[in-house]
């Protein structure tokens, strides 16, 4: 497991932040570009939304497939072909000719944002250890949430000293840079059971009932509920009836509803639904509004949203830290309360509004709301499921979030009446944004309701011990020698010496070794500090860390000590990297980790686990699989 302290452990989370970034930053860059891209397409508030919400649509809509698809494919490969499908939609989004063609675009980026944005999460999520994840993940949000503020100020720069098009096309370099780092630093991770057909059933039901209900929601804010919308709305509602059905169905589902039987995730993820579509049309429409109402410059438009960025980058890993030590309730029930107030202090920015006296406050709030939250939420998503089920933790919450965010941008706007080219008028402009307003803030009140009655503060500290069943056995043998096994308490911890076994039963009430054969439970004469061979290398405090790949070729070499330890954390006995993918060279020879076995120079040895061999005893329970 990686640490932040260690090199590899920041290349890691640098990866991760710039990967999602790229999509966090494009989720509200183009938001401040809106007028512009208006006047120069001349497309109206309708084209305008879809150019928000198509980028949303296909992120929510496949942002699930790509959290599964890391999981059996590699998460840091799904993560490198989103970022490179990221540029390339970039690309064509700068150099779209027409609004329609704009809005093809925006969702063609979104499919690699969907690929990239579970990625990044579930690299940290698989990476770093209990002690440093939730700092990650802490960092991780304050970024992200960075990107997402800092957005509308490069979106506004770009705009004014350039071309709305440099928005999308300022991707492309970054994307390069991207690919890079990860490429360099960051290893290859994936859930080793994952397995089967992918379920592109249930992403194509999802996209359609996305979608179409989107479609809806628009239409009607445009023209009127009338029949067309009620057909599309209705095969939105039929399909995404479709999806449940389908999941439930089919053996490998790309969202396993089974994952929802475990109430926190039911909490987090409905808690992540309200907080997201609070506050969701808000940074879309306050940009639009400064320019539009206040008469804000692009840039100074962006500008006003700075203080969010700073509160985020500093508050969010103080945040995550908190919450891993007190529980996440207090913080996750008080954040969308201290937002809403932040939202209902924008209400003073009207015509002439002055930024230190009307936009300055309302943005602080907001921010602080905003930073004491996110990492909360975050952490308590990922944490209510198992962790080698990383990826699609990840891609539920981001699905969530990023559909409440979908919603909240087709429907917001229609519910406060902003439609057709009201970004020309003013007036109608400001009298729509306040009504849009209450809305959200009353949403983002629910939330913290919603978080102070369902999620539990113990969810974080639950997650961080390892997940052990009430019986576990560890076996391992050792062929020419005594066979070896080992077993584990509930909290994952070796509490018993080595013993000449080939199975150990326990059992399953205290945990006690029950004797099989009373002569195959004589203690091993070769338990750390007994008799046995005699090594120098025992007498170094710091033995060297062989210099190849695994013992089998330190044996090779001669004149090289074999030292089977056992792993005091997770009872795994091993040497070098005689368990490839599970412990590290430096980890299985620490020298805390009491020598159990030594072979010299030149003696043959075989090191396997029995799990992976034909062995029954009599009354005796099936070996569980190795971690």
């Amino acid at each position: 497991m990686l640490t932040l302290d260690s090199a590899a452990g920041r290349w890691l989370l640098l990866a991760a932040v710039l990967g999602s970034g790229l999509a966090g930053i494009d989720a509200t860059v183009v938001n401040v570009a809106l007028p512009a891209i208006g006047e120069s397409l001349d497309a109206d508030f309708t084209t305008l939304q879809w150019t928000v919400s198509a980028y949303a649509l296909t992120l929510a809509s496949f942002i699930l497939l790509g959290g599964v698809l890391g999981d059996r494919y590699g998460r840091r490969r799904v993560f490198l072909v989103g970022v490179v499908w990221f540029a390339v939609g970039s690309l064509l989004c700068g150099l779209a000719p027409t609004g329609w063609a704009l809005v093809g675009a925006r969702a063609l980026q979104g499919v690699g944002g969907a690929l990239l944005t579970p990625g990044s999460l579930a690299m940290i999520q698989a990476s770093f250890g209990p002690g440093d994840r939730a700092r990650a993940i802490g960092a991780w949000s304050g970024l992200g949430g960075v990107a997402t503020a800092i957005g509308p100020f490069v979106g506004g720069g770009l705009v004014e000293l350039g071309s709305w098009r440099w928005v999308f096309l300022v991707n492309v370099p970054l994307a390069a840079l991207v690919v890079w780092v990860t490429l360099r630093h960051v290893p290859e991770s994936r859930d080793p059971d994952a397995h089967g057909r992918l379920d592109l059933a249930g992403a194509g039901l999802g996209a359609l009932a996305l979608g179409a209900l989107t479609w809806a929601l628009i239409s009607a804010g445009e023209t009127g509920p009338g029949p067309a919308t009620a057909v599309v709305g209705g095969l939105g509602l039929l399909a995404a009836v479709l999806f449940v059905a389908v999941e439930r169905r089919v053996a490998d589902p790309m969202l396993r509803l089974t994952a929802f039987a475990e109430p926190q995730l039911r909490a987090a993820n409905a808690v992540t639904f309200v907080v997201y579509a609070g506050f969701g049309a808000v940074f879309l429409l306050l940009v639009v509004h400064l320019q539009v109402v206040a008469g804000f410059s692009p840039v100074l438009a962006g500008t006003a949203l700075l203080p969010v960025t700073a509160l985020m980058l500093v508050l969010s890993p103080r945040s995550g830290a908190l919450a891993a030590r007190i529980g996440p309730r207090r913080q996750m029930a008080v954040g969308p309360v201290v937002a809403a107030a932040g939202v209902l202090l924008m209400l003073r920015i009207g015509p002439g509004a002055s930024y230190a006296a009307d936009v300055l406050p309302a943005v602080v709030v907001l921010g602080l709301g905003l930073a004491v939250m996110v990492s909360p939420l975050t952490a308590t998503a990922l944490a209510a499921a198992p962790p080698e089920q990383a990826g699609m933790a990840s891609g539920i919450n981001n699905a969530v979030a990023r559909t409440a965010g979908l919603v909240a941008v087709a429907a917001v706007p229609v519910l406060a009446g902003l439609d057709g080219r009201v970004y020309d008028d003013p007036v109608a402009f400001d009298a729509g944004f306040g009504t849009a307003l209450l809305i959200s803030a009353g949403v983002l009140v629910a939330g913290g309701v919603l978080a102070a009655v369902t999620v539990r503060d113990d969810v974080l500290a639950t997650a961080t011990a390892p997940p052990v069943p009430p019986q576990q056995l560890r076996h391992c043998a050792g062929v020419g020698g005594p066979p070896l096994a080992t077993r584990v308490d509930a909290a994952g911890h070796a509490d018993c010496d080595p013993v000449p076994l080939a199975l150990l039963t326990l059992d399953p009430v205290t945990l006690d070794p029950v004797t099989l054969d009373p002569e195959e439970t004589a203690m091993s004469t070769t338990a750390a500090g007994q008799a046995g061979p005699s090594c120098p290398h025992l007498l170094d405090p710091t033995p060297p860390v062989p210099v190849s790949s695994g013992c089998v070729d330190c044996l090779a070499e001669g004149g090289r000590w074999v030292h089977l330890r056992l792993c005091q954390e997770c009872g795994h006995v091993g040497c070098c990297d005689s368990s490839p993918g599970r412990h590290a060279t430096a980890h299985a020879h620490l020298a805390d980790h009491p020598v159990v076995r030594s072979f010299e120079p030149g003696e043959e040895w075989f090191y396997c686990y029995v799990d992976d061999v034909a062995l029954e005893v009599p009354g005796a329970p099936p070996a569980p699989s190795h971690p």
